[in-house]
């Protein structure tokens, strides 16, 4: 392309600060460098990771920063290095790592990838290096990948080829939630056939984790949220019952204990609510019941008595559903391609870049599932 070696000018969404709406700024986005690839952004959503880095982790070192990291677009060029894309591919960048090298990439037992931890640091949430600048001023890259901008650069490791057919205003929503949750579920749970589940919030990735659910067989599963009108869509993905906490006086997992005999069988915390991890192990049935910890955070211990455990639940933590990154969204890719995953179900509006404010406001009063954000013509 004409643009490849060329700083591209080009607006992006830039977060200068923790709790203040985004400003639109022209940015500058220098060339990729060896084993990097430079991607036009053609749709981004908003996901809540990027709301708690705004207004819950807000992180000293975390600004200003371009956020974003669920979105698909176009390869415009590619640094040294660089064999498996090329200018014109489509493509989802992943903000987890998969180099296919490592002890972890090798093991089927992690989705994690040790070359990871190297470039984007976990506490800030910010990647150590970027390649971007605005008004003379370094802005750090949002959790390796930086979408709410009209052209990004990520490391080769941290992106997914996918159909070239595929809708991309769609598809974007596998960068993150569908797969974190659809995998939790199938990948981390390993719910099996004729069980029950709980699932405990009913945003994307609850929804997805409903999804996850029903795809393995779940007998029934009781979807658990504060705000009723989530309960319909639910009932798209495979949920069999609901569950308002705010209708009851005793504690919810004594609820879930009593509709089911004992406790479900897997349950899911879909929240990132240290309180609400420890009401869906309590959910469980005693000898078996299996608790997956879902939801993003870091500002709180969590806690359990020991005797929850000794009893035979187990707990799990599940990060981006088990899937590793550049084959599960591949994957994933293929499955909605071949009509066996729902995606656009989960999208409510649609709206620009220029609208990414409203669409942060919609998702922090609860009025959306997933916005996508039209960023550039394909």
């Amino acid at each position: 392309m004409a643009t490849a070696g060329k700083v591209i000018k080009c607006k992006a969404a830039v977060a200068w600060e923790p709790n203040k709406p985004l400003v639109i700024e022209q940015i500058e986005v220098a060339p990729p460098q060896a084993n990097e690839v430079r991607i036009k952004i053609v749709a981004t959503a908003v996901c809540h990771t990027d709301l708690y880095h705004l207004f819950e982790g807000k992180h000293k070192d975390g600004f200003p920063v371009v956020l974003g990291h669920e979105a698909a677009g176009i390869v415009e060029s590619v640094g040294t290095g660089v064999t498996e894309f090329q200018p014109g591919d489509k493509v989802i960048p992943v903000f987890l790592f998969q180099c296919r090298e490592c002890r972890f990439c090798k093991s089927p037992k992690t989705n994690q990838c040790e070359k990871g931890g190297s470039t984007v640091r976990l506490d800030a949430m910010v990647s150590v290096d970027s390649r971007f600048t605005c008004k003379g001023k370094k802005v750090q890259q949002f959790a390796g990948t930086s979408t709410f901008s009209e052209y990004t650069v990520v490391n080769q490791m941290a992106l997914a080829k996918i159909d070239p057919a595929a809708p991309l205003d769609k598809v974007c929503l596998l960068g993150c939630g569908i797969c974190t949750g659809y995998g939790a579920a199938v990948n981390t749970a390993k719910v099996e056939p004729g069980s029950t589940c709980a699932v405990f919030g009913l945003g994307a990735v609850g929804l997805a984790a409903v999804m996850g659910c029903k795809a393995a067989g779940a007998e029934r599963i009781i979807a658990v949220d504060i705000n009723p009108e989530k309960f319909e869509k639910a009932k798209v993905f495979g949920a069999t019952d609901f569950v308002n906490p705010k209708d009851h006086t005793k504690p919810i997992s004594q609820v879930v204990s009593e509709m089911t005999n004992g406790g479900v069988d897997y349950s899911l915390e879909c929240v990132g609510n240290v309180g609400v991890m420890r009401s869906a192990l309590e959910s469980c049935v005693k000898g078996w019941g299996v608790s997956v910890i879902v939801g993003w955070t870091d500002l709180h211990d969590t806690a359990v008595r020991p005797t929850q455990l000794i009893a035979g639940r187990t707990w799990k933590g599940s990060l981006f559903g088990g899937f590793k990154g550049k084959d599960g969204v591949t994957q994933m890719c293929k499955a909605y391609m071949d009509k066996k995953l729902k995606v656009d179900e989960f999208i409510t509006h649609n709206m620009t870049l220029d609208q990414v404010n409203d669409a942060i406001e919609l998702m922090k009063n609860s009025k959306c599932i997933r916005t996508v954000l039209n960023v550039s013509p394909q």
